[in-house]
C-alpha cells in the first residue's frame, strides 16, 4: 500500500464512532450466559454483610480473597488449597500449557459452612443444587485495580455478582463483559482461558459456584 492509502486506512478508524456506553452493561456470548434464574440482591447483600461481621476472608492471591461457603460432607478439615484448586496456564514464551495446584473433587463439597446456614445463602445453595451439579461455592472478593492470572479451569462456574462497579470485567477467551450485580445468575465457561479484573475504585464481590462436571480435557 502507498503512504496515502495507509493514511486513509487509519483515518477510517479514527473517524468512526467509539462505543463508550455498552461496556457498562452485560453483553453475553456462548462463554458467558445470563441464565433465567435470579435472586434478591438486597437479601444477598444483607446476609453477606452479617456474615462478614463474624467471618474473615482468606487471601488466596495478591488482592484476591475467598470465603468458603461449602465444605466436605465428611467433615474433613478444609485446607487453603481448597480455595484455589487445579488450573492450567501458559507461563513462558514456549506457550506450552502447564498444570498448577491440586485437583479438587468438587462433588465432596456438598455441605454448607455453619455461618451460612439459616441465611439467604442457604436458599441460594438449595436452589442452585436443585438445578445443577454444584461443587465448591465461595465468596470471592477482588481488591480495586487487581487482575487474576490468565488461566483455564477443569470445570465451568456459576457467578452471582454481589458488589461490583463499572470497572469490574470478566473475560473468557476473546470475549469481555461487565456482570451487573442485580441478582442475576451467570454461566461462565471457565474451561476456556479467562480472567477477572477489577479496574474500578471499589472492591468487587461475587458468589462463585463450581459446576461439578467431569474435568474437561481438550
Amino acid at each position: 500500500m502507498s503512504i496515502s492509502e495507509d493514511t486513509k486506512e487509519l483515518n477510517s478508524y479514527i473517524n468512526g464512532r467509539v462505543d463508550i456506553d455498552s461496556v457498562a452493561t452485560f453483553k453475553g456470548n456462548e462463554h458467558i450466559v445470563k441464565l433465567k434464574l435470579k435472586f434478591d440482591i438486597e437479601r444477598i447483600r444483607e446476609a453477606l454483610d452479617q456474615i462478614k461481621s463474624s467471618s474473615k476472608f482468606k487471601t488466596a492471591a495478591s488482592g484476591f480473597h475467598a470465603l468458603a461457603m461449602t465444605r466436605r460432607k465428611d467433615g474433613s478439615v478444609d485446607s487453603d488449597k481448597d480455595l484455589v484448586g487445579r488450573y492450567y496456564t501458559r507461563v513462558d514464551n514456549s506457550y506450552d500449557e502447564v498444570a498448577k495446584d491440586e485437583l479438587v473433587d468438587e462433588s465432596l463439597f456438598s455441605e454448607l459452612v455453619d455461618v451460612f446456614k439459616g441465611t439467604y445463602f442457604e436458599t441460594i445453595h438449595k436452589e442452585l443444587s436443585a438445578r445443577y451439579p454444584i461443587g465448591r461455592v465461595r465468596i470471592l472478593e477482588k481488591d480495586s485495580y487487581n487482575c487474576n492470572s490468565w488461566h483455564r479451569d477443569p470445570e465451568p462456574r456459576i457467578h452471582i455478582p454481589i458488589y461490583t462497579n463499572p470497572g469490574a470485567l470478566f473475560i473468557v477467551n476473546h470475549h469481555c463483559t461487565h456482570l451487573p450485580a442485580d441478582g442475576s445468575v451467570f454461566f461462565t465457561d471457565t474451561r476456556g482461558y479467562h480472567t477477572a479484573l477489577n479496574g474500578g475504585e471499589q472492591p468487587r464481590t461475587h458468589l462463585v459456584a463450581t459446576l461439578a462436571y467431569p474435568e474437561y480435557k481438550p
